[in-house]
Order: structure tokens, then C-alpha cells, then sequence
């Protein structure tokens, strides 16, 4: 099955959640309203639809491959970059005046979800260039911003990420990468980088490295590391490339999913470029500050990770469901087909269907109210009102990259599990959707950091300030389900308000305790994390049915509206009722997650 992109879910997210037209008075944004969103969708659905996802399986099975230090992609990938850079995809959420678009992130996220689900080993090379713009926005120089932001919106140039080595995984700490001045505002960069994704390729003439890094005198640990950009060639004045710089890709990594993207194995000073021994590296920022400028490409690239899990998650639902409408086996339990019919038909099929749509549903509309928070926290007049969306924003981050990429597991899984024996099979192409997902959940911040962050940074540094806020939102949305008269607002908000205090009792906790009782605190992060995120997630689906009921009552899209309703139903019955369990593992479980001896292991 092709894919198809939900444009109707989506403009329903940022319309009635996320409050598009609230975004579009902001300034800057008046021409964003929701007229502009569906057109821009519509394009970007049909580009996607036409162009990359077509180029999805083959990429999986014919991913390219590395010669003597040079990348050639999967087939189709040059000229498709090539039609997405002409299309002004890349520069959709960047400012005007380096040749964006300027438009807000509650439109942006929702053609990153439509591209990630076309094809998420392609979409992996856009997704770092938008991360590196990001930096140089914030802490690059005038000049050069003017020099690399322009290439790399125009799609002539690719921007990558370099963090991670051999020695140092999620621990920068242990970056050593060295970076000498050399006394003409230039450095020479050596070290190794490993899992540089999109490290090199040949989709563009040029590659911008921006390159974690130590200087002779640099204080031990974090505090000492440096950013620079590291292009591939060296770029004039004009921005022409010119020598190769030394920056050379040893190998490329044979990797359980994403396939076509290529994970590249960096090596820096090892005398193969044009310019001597050492890479030429330009300084961004301030010295010692490089880990404070890197976090912003990271903070970006972590939400449009978890924007990738929604996006692998529906592509999984949309297969799985046109396999439950073809494949006939066994008579329906209840006697409503006379024969042998389609699996749809039967109960456990349908709960699986279920499971996939709603999770989708209610990480997709979790993201657009978080991009919406976002735009207002970086373009509202009142600094009041921009600090109070910064930090629902922030809070939201960890959910929106931990719980969304877990969540694809799942779905990915179920998906499988659908197409039966069939799905373990790879040209039916469930698996690949599974085996894709799995990154997911490690890179840019694996889910155990995720919820670090949201237990230290988001919960106890505040005392848990922000997340009461936030619950006492949901209970206002509380509020709301108990003036309706009906049966399925009744059991939505008979969960919902279970799941607040779940919430509240595990907040209260983490607050308290995570001095006193560290180890206990921390054993229970993860289970938080997915607790905080199915409840958000939870709490967008009942506001989308008190949409849903109004717009169906005033005979508006009937079937889309009870479809809605349905979800977020299902979503309460069978998701939002598992939070009350996971309050009891957090509060009580702790002590028993680390009591084993570890020689016993």
C-alpha cells in the first residue's frame, strides 16, 4: 500500500488543539493561518506521497554503500533531495532573510511527520541540516550565518551533527577530539566521530560538520568542550567550495534499520584532505561553551525525533490496516459473515487496529500543541506569556522524543503482529517499520535520558512547579467533560481524572525524594516519562472529543468527528486506564529494581 498522509488529522490537531490561528497573530506569523497550512500540506502530502515514498523499500534493500572514503546513496535519494530543495522544503520553518519560508513549527512538525513516514532513512539528512541551522542561528556569527545558513536552506549544502566517540557515548564529558588555534582564528581539528548520520553522501556538493571539540587548555569534563564547523571543503568568501578539507569518512555502519542512511564513521587529521594534517575548523561561540550551543541542535533534533516515531507509527498503522481489509481467514466470532472473511472482522484484530490509531493520534496531537507552545514561546509580545510556553514547552520535549518513540515500538510491533506470519516476513515490508523504529528510542538521547531530564531538570529542579500547572490545565479540560450529558465524555473523564493524579501522586514524589532517595527516584524515571506522556497524549484526545462531539452535532464531517470520538474513547478504556499501575510501580517499585546483589546478575 502507498502511503497516505493524514492532512485531515492534522489540520484537526493544529486548528482545534493547537489553536493555529492563535499562532498566526503572532508576529511574524499573520500569513499562517489555517487557509496557508492546508495548502502547504497538501503540497507537502502530495510531494511525499509522489517522491520519497516510493524509494522507501528499495532503500532498505539497496542502500548504497561506501568506496574508498566516498558514500553513493540509495537509489533515487540524489534526485529526490534535489526535488525537495528545489520545493523550498528545507527552508520551510527558517527565517525569510536567509531564504526560509518563516513559517511556524505547529506547520513545520506536520510536514516533518508526512516526511518521515514517506521515508525515514531520507528524511534523517533534512532533519540534521534543520539542527545545524538551528545552532548557527543562536551562536553563529554574522558572517557566518550569511556564509552556511543560505547553502544549506537552498539544499547545496547538508549540515550534520558530531558528538558522539568511541570512548564517549551519551557521556560528552569524555569527548576528545582536539582543536589547536593556529593563531588566524582557525583551528585543527583531530579525533574520530562515530554514528554521524549522514556523515557523508553525495546528495550535495557540500557537508557542514559541526564538531564537538577540545582546546589545549580546556578545563577537564564538560565544561571544556568547544563547537566548530567543519566543512568538507573549504569555502571561500563567496561560499564556493574549494580544498578538501581533512575530514574523512573511514566507514560506514551496517545497521539494524534505516538502512539507506548512511552512519558514518569520521575520522579528523589523518592528512587525507588538501590542506595538511589537521581539519580546518572555525570556532562557534566562545570557547568551553560548545556542549551549552550543541544542546539547541539537540533540543531540536530530540522533538523532531519523536515527531519521526509518529511518523513510522501511521505509516505501520496504514499498512496494517489494508492488510486487515485483504486477508480472509476464519469466521467471525459472532456469526456476522457466513464464511471465512476479511480479519478485520474479528475482536483482537480490531483492538490491535485500535491500539495503533490511538496512540498516533494522541502522540501527533501531543506534538502540535507542543510546536504551538513553541511558536508563542519564541514570537509572543508578552514576556510573561512566552515564559509560561517556554516552559510547557520544555516539559513537553522529553515526552514528545521518549514516549512518541516508544510509543512506535509498540505500534511497529502490532503492525507486525497483524499481518501475522506474514509480517515476519521482509517483503511484505511490516518488519521494516519495526526495525526502523528501534533507533528511536537510542539516538539523540536514549529514553533512560529522556526521563533523567524530565525527572531532574523538569520535575525536581522546580519542585514539580511546572507539572501541577500543567495537571491543573487537564483538570480545567476535566471540567469541561462533566458539563456534557453522554456516556463516552463521562468514561473519558472518569480516566482522565484517575491518570491526573496518578500523575500528581508520582510529581509529589519525584519532588520530594529524589535527593533523599535517589535510586529509587531514578529507578521509576522511565515508567514517569510514560506515564507524563500517555497522559498528555490523553488529555489532547478528550479535548479532541469535546471537538468532536460539537462539530458532529452541528453535522460537520460526521464520519471524521465519530471516528474521533471512537479514538479517544479507546484511548481512555485502554491506554489511560494502565496509569494508576504505573503510579504503583514508580511509588513502590523502586527499592525492588535495585535490590538484587550485582554479582547475582
Amino acid at each position: 500500500m502507498s502511503y497516505q498522509a493524514p492532512v485531515k488529522d492534522m489540520l484537526f490537531c493544529m486548528k482545534e488543539l493547537a489553536g493555529l490561528e492563535e499562532v498566526a497573530r503572532l508576529p511574524g506569523f499573520e500569513e499562517a493561518g489555517i487557509d496557508t497550512a492546508a495548502a502547504v500540506l497538501e503540497e507537502c502530502a502530495r510531494f511525499n506521497q509522489e517522491v520519497v515514498a516510493p524509494l522507501n523499500q528499495e532503500g532498505d534493500r539497496q542502500p548504497g554503500g561506501w568506496n574508498d572514503g566516498a558514500v553513493t546513496t540509495a537509489r533515487g535519494f540524489k534526485e529526490a533531495f534535489r526535488q525537495y530543495a528545489e520545493g523550498g522544503w528545507q527552508g520551510l520553518q527558517h527565517p525569510a532573510e536567509f531564504g526560509g519560508q518563516g513559517l511556524p513549527k505547529t506547520i513545520g512538525a506536520a510536514c516533518g511527520e508526512m516526511l518521515n513516514s514517506a521515508n525515514l532513512s531520507f528524511a534523517l539528512c533534512p532533519l540534521l541540516t534543520d539542527g545545524a541551522i538551528e545552532a548557527l542561528l543562536t551562536a553563529g556569527t554574522p558572517e557566518q550565518q550569511r556564509l552556511y545558513i543560505p547553502k544549506m536552506i537552498e539544499g547545496a549544502w547538508t549540515g550534520t551533527m558530531n558528538l558522539t566517540e568511541p570512548q564517549a557515548g551519551s557521556d560528552l564529558a569524555l569527548v576528545r577530539t582536539k582543536a589547536v588555534p593556529q593563531g588566524d582564528r582557525t583551528y585543527r581539528i583531530s579525533g574520530q566521530k562515530i554514528f554521524i548520520t549522514f556523515g557523508e553522501h553525495d546528495m550535495a556538493e557540500n557537508i557542514v560538520h559541526l564538531v564537538l571539540a577540545r582546546t589545549p587548555d580546556a578545563p577537564e569534563g564538560v565544561k571544556g568542550i568547544s563547537l566548530f564547523i567543519v566543512p568538507k571543503f573549504l569555502v571561500d568568501a563567496n561560499g564556493t567550495p574549494g580544498k578538501r578539507n581533512d575530514v574523512w569518512c573511514a566507514s560506514i555502519e551496517h545497521k539494524l534499520g534505516i538502512k539507506a542512511s548512511p552512519t558514518a564513521v569520521l575520522v579528523y587529521g589523518d592528512d587525507k584532505g588538501e590542506v595538511g594534517p589537521g581539519a580546518i575548523g572555525y570556532l562557534v561561540g566562545e570557547e568551553n561553551r560548545g556542549l551549552e550551543y550543541m544542546f539547541i541542535m539537540m533540543n531540536a533534533a530530540r522533538y523532531a525525533v519523536g515527531v519521526q516515531g509518529i511518523a513510522v507509527a501511521e505509516r505501520a498503522y496504514q499498512k496494517a490496516v489494508q492488510y486487515a481489509r485483504d486477508r480472509v481467514q476464519s469466521r467471525p466470532v459472532d456469526g456476522s459473515l457466513p464464511a471465512s472473511g476479511p480479519i478485520i472482522h474479528h475482536p483482537d484484530v480490531r483492538r490491535m487496529l485500535m491500539t495503533m490509531r490511538a496512540h498516533t493520534e494522541g502522540c501527533r496531537a501531543m506534538a502540535t500543541v507542543a510546536a504551538a507552545a513553541y511558536d508563542a514561546a519564541h514570537h509572543h509580545p508578552d514576556p510573561e506569556v512566552r515564559q509560561q510556553n517556554a516552559a510547557f514547552y520544555e516539559f513537553m520535549v522529553p515526552l514528545v522524543k521518549g514516549y512518541s518513540t516508544e510509543m512506535s515500538i509498540e505500534v511497529a510491533s502490532l503492525g507486525v503482529q497483524v499481518h501475522g506470519g506474514m509480517g515476519y516476513i521482509e517483503e511484505t515490508g511490516a518488519a521494516q517499520y519495526y526495525r526502523d523504529a528501534k533507533i528511536l528510542t537510542i539516538y539523540e538521547g536514549t529514553t533512560a535520558i529522556q526521563a533523567n531530564d524530565l525527572v531532574g531538570r523538569k520535575t525536581a529542579r522546580d519542585g514539580g512547579r511546572t507539572a501541577r500547572a500543567i495537571a491543573a490545565r487537564i483538570e480545567a479540560t476535566e471540567a469541561e467533560l462533566a458539563r456534557r450529558d453522554d456516556a463516552d465524555a463521562a468514561a473519558v473523564l472518569r480516566r482522565l481524572a484517575a491518570a491526573r493524579q496518578a500523575f500528581l501522586d508520582v510529581v509529589d514524589f519525584v519532588a520530594g525524594q529524589t535527593k533523599a532517595r535517589p535510586n529509587a527516584v531514578f529507578a521509576g524515571s522511565v515508567p514517569y516519562l510514560m506515564l507524563a506522556g500517555q497522559l498528555m497524549a490523553g488529555w489532547q484526545m478528550a479535548r479532541a472529543l469535546l471537538v468532536a462531539k460539537e462539530r458532529a452535532a452541528a453535522g460537520e464531517d460526521q464520519a471524521f468527528m465519530d471516528a474521533k470520538v471512537a479514538t479517544a474513547r479507546f484511548y481512555a478504556d485502554h491506554v489511560l486506564a494502565r496509569l494508576p499501575g504505573l503510579r504503583d510501580t514508580i511509588l513502590e517499585g523502586g527499592d525492588s529494581a535495585t535490590a538484587m546483589a550485582l554479582d547475582a546478575f
